[in-house]
């Protein structure tokens, strides 16, 4: 899988998370959509694009949450104060299985070569290749 492709995959798993916690009313589906395709792209990722991946998982499901919220916001009064208000909320309640998603991600690259990676990283900015 690519860094790219691994980037999408958490994108639209927590996206889909989203859309289910507010259909069931419950909270954990995004928490635990995320950590899933976190623990899935840093296993299955090349591992020349661990070094992008390591630092996307936060971006892509804010990414995905803003997403989820102006969904879910379409047609109502105020859409501006619902997707600010459902934002934040959802950010509060998914951000212990946020941290333990990148924590993740970040183990698991450091034993798939993500260290290599950022010394090949730094040869180039460097000049040395």
């Amino acid at each position: 899988m690519t860094g790219r492709g691994g980037i999408l995959l958490i994108i639209i798993s927590s996206f889909t998370g989203t859309m289910v916690a507010h259909w069931t009313e419950t909270s954990a589906p995004p928490g635990v959509a995320f950590t899933l395709a976190c623990l899935v792209t840093a296993a299955l990722v090349r591992p020349t694009d661990l070094l992008s991946l390591s630092v996307s998982p936060p971006i892509a499901f804010f990414a995905s949450v803003v997403a989820a919220e102006a969904v879910l916001a379409l047609g109502n009064e105020g859409f501006a104060r619902v997707l600010l208000l459902g934002l934040a909320s959802r950010l509060a309640e998914v951000a212990p299985w946020l941290f333990l998603g990148t924590a993740l991600v970040l183990v698991i690259s450091v034993f798939r070569g993500l260290p290599g990676n950022i010394r090949e990283l730094g040869d180039e900015l460097n000049g040395r290749r």
